[in-house]
């Protein structure tokens, strides 16, 4: 069965990879908007874009390389099953913790100092995974809560300052870079997976091996932010504008305390943009129930077809093509030769994520496991993933005020992170004592719970594009309103 599973995985990271190339081909020959072709012939735009992006590529490599062997590493500590759940829930309760404090920090310490902040704390937190004692992996799920809060917000922070208020790049650019990293990071997430494969398993190294990989990565990418961007940011200071707290110690108190008044200021009027737009709370509602989920599945992907022994850094690659191949479908399908809505394509994704866990309930049946057509439905929720995310993004760019969007996903991420918090509760509630991947009905149980959480999220959608039936905002540019989003 082993060696035959092994074949399988090999074969479908084959044919997900021609797809990807296939598909990817076919989306840049269709979609090169007007902006891009600007953006890319204007040279201190690409300068500052390269900048950008050795750093921060740098540092979601880093972060790629320790998802395929976190709970096989774990569970070659020996810890049990509703354990590991405690450690999850850790890591994610710390999320809710720094979230606020993320998006405070760079405005206290600075953004620059505040990405070597990330560097830091991630790298001590892949360096607690040599321990095997309990609470010092703990600490590290706290510290890794923090660096991921700080990954999904400083580095956007500093690069979207720079472009409008230090270089006074049109905003019509941003999404060129942001578009650029999010194909680099799909195939960063593919290359990662093969890489932690090759060390871990093919080495025979272990599932510590990528967690050491990262910290390399880590330091290369805070002596990109310690002396390029400090280099750029000093250019900056040099032209009156201010990166960080100031310098004279008599100002410091002053400086704290409009630091803190300004951050409440603004998680107030993010609650209150929140509040006070249907659309926005819809969207949340959306975000919060299908993202809950996708912290859920993380958890259980690696304990439903570990014992089948598959290659888990192939498994984690082929998952990450179908996201890719998802992604390139959704700009197929908005480029001009067919025009499909962001709307429609997001409850295209939300219904194939509830086929997938409605299919994970059948294939995990406690003693009658059916590892194919459970890693037929991970591919599918994967693909439904790539599907998702540009659709959420696009969407959140028409209904979020620029100005406000920062705080307003932090107020998303709360209850998201909550309910998978309560979700991993729930998992270590039933598994305590019996491993649910193999003997147990947790896991099922589990996947049932998730499939119910993806009507709510459908129900969400249909609701969000019933309010807004005629509102040009959730709309491509160029098409009519047909009052059926």
């Amino acid at each position: 069965m082993s060696l035959l599973m092994n074949h399988e995985f090999h074969w479908n990271k084959s044919f997900l990879a021609g797809l990807c190339v296939t598909l990817e081909i076919t989306a840049r020959r269709l979609t090169s908007s007007q902006a891009t072709q600007t953006a890319v012939a204007n040279p201190a735009f690409r300068r500052f874009q390269k900048l950008f992006l050795k750093a921060y590529l740098l540092a979601l490599w880093a972060d790629w390389l320790q998802g395929p062997y976190l709970y096989k590493l774990y569970r070659h500590y020996n810890f049990l099953e509703s354990q590991i759940a405690i450690l999850y829930v850790c890591g994610l309760a710390s999320c809710v913790l720094f979230a606020p404090v993320a998006s405070w920090l760079p405005q206290l310490l600075g953004r620059r100092q505040t990405c070597l902040l990330f560097c830091l704390a991630y790298s001590v937190c892949c360096i607690t995974k040599l321990s095997q004692e309990y609470f010092v992996l703990m600490l590290g799920r706290v510290l890794g809560g923090l660096s991921t809060s700080l990954l999904s917000t400083v580095f956007e922070a500093w690069y979207v300052h720079g472009h409008i208020d230090v270089h006074d790049f049109p905003k019509e650019w941003i999404p060129v870079t942001f578009g650029k990293v999010a194909d680099w990071s799909h195939g960063l997430a593919v290359g990662a997976g093969l890489v932690a494969n090759l060390f871990a398993e093919w080495l025979g190294l272990g599932p510590v091996a990528p967690f050491l990989l990262a910290i390399p990565s880590l330091a290369a990418c805070a002596w990109f932010v310690l002396s390029e961007w400090g280099q750029e940011d000093r250019q900056e200071g040099a032209s009156g504008d201010k990166n960080g707290p100031l310098p004279n110690p008599l100002n410091a108190p002053k400086m704290q305390m409009s630091t803190r008044a300004r951050f409440w200021r603004s998680c107030l009027d993010g609650l209150r943009c929140l509040l006070s737009d249907r659309r926005v709370m819809l969207l949340g509602g959306v975000q919060a129930l299908f993202e809950s989920v996708l912290y859920i599945f993380v958890f259980l992907w690696t304990p439903v077809l570990d014992p089948h022994g598959p290659p888990l850094g192939i498994v984690f690659s082929s998952l990450m093509a179908a996201s890719m191949a998802g992604s390139t479908l959704f700009r197929l399908a908005t480029s001009a030769p067919y025009r499909l809505q962001p709307g429609h394509l997001l409850c295209l994704a939300v219904l194939l994520a509830f086929f997938s866990f409605f299919m994970l309930m059948f294939s995990t049946v406690p003693g009658q496991p059916r590892p194919r057509e459970s890693l037929l439905a991970f591919l599918l929720l994967e693909l439904a993933c790539g599907l998702y995310f540009p659709a959420v993004s696009f969407l959140q760019g028409r209904v979020v005020p620029m100005e406000r969007r920062a705080t307003v996903l932090v107020w998303f991420r709360l209850p998201l992170h909550l309910l998978a918090c309560l979700g991993l509760l729930a998992l270590h509630g039933e598994v305590s004592g019996a491993g649910a991947g193999e003997t147990g009905s947790g896991t099922r149980h589990m996947f049932a719970g998730c499939a119910g959480m993806m009507l709510a999220a459908l129900l969400a959608v249909v609701s969000l594009f019933t309010v807004g039936r005629n509102d040009a905002d959730l709309r491509l540019e160029g098409t009519k309103s047909e009052g059926e989003i």
